[in-house]
């Protein structure tokens, strides 16, 4: 057994100890297994994300201009790219609920596991709100049933899309699939009319500032700007990381979680250059770069909205459906395996008759709404969870490095190109984001710092006593100590 782990025992799971206690309390904890192929996990990765190219990311040519948000775009990509290939290999290696967690907990221990869980849950609860708040404004100003942004839409959007969710798991992805391709199919018309407007001259006509250094018509806020941009070239990407979340309920998981992430990432890159480079030549960086609907005003400008830009404008809320609806299920996941294995409260890992985790999604729901309605501030909400996403990145890169140094005959199905030097970079890429974020708001980055401390005291002085040493995260954990053990002696 793993330091610092047990057995599930006494209220409110009434369990005994020893192997018939552990496999009661894991019956009552069950996701519905190979309910998602590759292409519904595909889906899922592309939905993660698709909401970020409809608005977000032209904020960053406030920050660094058209030049400064393509190289930050270019280096986030990048580590993307890195951070996906490492978590490819480890997913294979540890197809369960836990991704994010599970990993770290073998390569950090149960600290560096609580971590990442954390940072991940603050990214997959923080964001849901955020959207819902975007969801309200789309509503309002498409005049969409009569309704005007507030607390009755973000109520319907947790109450529905939860409700989806609480049906199971496959009909919960195939929901997803059918609106992400909607939103994908709007960029692509997007970008074939936009680049009919296409003018190269005006990509850089944000006027330079003088008083940056490295200033020019490229990069109009200095080489800093390139720095402060990460955040937003990170919206082009943010969110994929959560498709080994599904592992648990996927067919074939060691081979279908690696084809997932590699080929919802290409889409995803493939939609990134197209939207970024004709959204901004069409009416120029300076037009859309404070936007809240930045492909609408590339295709309409100040003037009258055309057939194409109201298409668009509607196919912004599916895309914004789309990723609400799927970062519900990886929080309720990640939530679900940090429950079941003790860190949080283990009643929040109970599953109903369909196995979906009941709790896990209702009461994240709770708590989003509330945000929602008591904050209303959604672009602080994303910037808290941009906060939390980079320090699970830095992470699980950084697990990535250290279970390859530190178990090299770990058998693998699936090796990472490159190796430890993929995910180094994916680390020190993640480092630099996360800093970053200090540089666009750092009210954000000390709320998310607040949330982690609250979370590390309740970790720290309870939950750490009380891990439950069958979850499979921890059972996991707990076989490499012993094969560790058994070698030194």
């Amino acid at each position: 057994m793993a330091q610092g782990t047990e057995t599930p025992a006494g209220p409110p799971d009434s369990t005994s100890p020893g192997a018939a206690g552990s496999a009661a309390y894991l019956r009552r904890r069950t996701l519905r297994r190979g309910s998602a192929g590759w292409l519904l996990l595909t889906g899922l990765g592309v939905a993660y994300v698709v909401s970020g190219d409809f608005s977000g990311w032209n904020i960053g040519l406030s920050k660094g201009g058209f030049g400064g948000l393509a190289v930050a775009m270019v280096l986030m990509g990048v580590m993307y790219a890195c951070l996906v290939f490492a978590l490819a290999e480890l997913s294979a290696i540890l197809p369960t609920a836990g991704g994010g967690y599970g990993f770290a907990r073998r390569a950090l221990g149960t600290w560096g596991g609580f971590l990442t869980g954390t940072a991940i849950l603050i990214e997959y609860i923080l964001a849901p709100a955020a959207i819902s708040l975007f969801i309200g404004d789309y509503v309002e100003s498409l005049g969409l049933f009569g309704l005007t942004s507030g607390w009755p839409v973000y109520l319907a959007c947790f109450v529905i899309f939860i409700g989806i969710h609480l049906w199971g798991v496959g009909e919960a992805l195939r929901f997803s699939l059918v609106v992400t391709a909607i939103a994908v199919a709007a960029l692509l018309i997007f970008a074939v009319g936009a680049f009919t407007e296409f003018d190269a001259g005006r990509l850089d006509d944000i006027p330079a500032d003088p008083s940056a250094f490295g200033s020019n018509s490229w990069l109009p806020y200095g080489l800093l700007g390139i720095w402060a941009a990460f955040p937003f070239g990170m919206w082009f990407f943010l969110g994929v990381e959560g498709v080994p979340l599904a592992a648990e309920e996927a067919k074939d998981p060691v081979r279908s979680m690696p084809k997932a992430l590699a080929i919802s990432l290409a889409v995803l890159v493939f939609l990134a250059l197209i939207t970024f480079v004709s959204a901004t030549g069409a009416q120029g960086a300076n037009a859309i770069k404070e936007a809240g609907n930045p492909l609408v005003v590339a295709l309409q400008g100040d003037g009258e909205p055309t057939a194409l830009s109201r298409f668009v404008n509607y196919a912004g809320l599916a895309g914004l459906v789309a990723s609400f609806f799927s970062l519900i299920f990886a929080g309720s996941r990640q939530l679900f395996a940090l429950s079941r294995a003790g860190y949080l409260p283990r009643f929040l890992s109970l599953t109903n008759r369909r196995k979906s985790p009941y709790l896990g999604l209702l009461i994240p729901g709770v708590i989003g709404f509330t945000l929602a309605a008591w904050s209303g501030n959604g672009g602080r909400m994303l910037n808290v969870a941009v906060f939390g996403a980079t320090i699970s990145y830095a992470l699980m890169a950084l697990s990535h490095i250290v279970l390859r140094r530190r178990e090299p005959d770990l058998p693998r199905p699936y090796r990472t190109p490159g190796g430890a030097r993929t995910s180094g970079v994916a680390f020190v890429l993640a480092c630099s984001a996360l800093v970053a974020t200090f540089l666009v708001d750092r009210d954000a980055a000390f709320i998310a710092l607040g949330v982690y401390a609250v979370a590390l005291a309740y970790f720290a002085f309870y939950s750490r006593h009380r891990l439950v040493a069958a979850a499979p995260e921890e059972e996991f954990a707990a076989l490499a100590a012993a094969e560790a053990e058994l070698k030194r002696d």
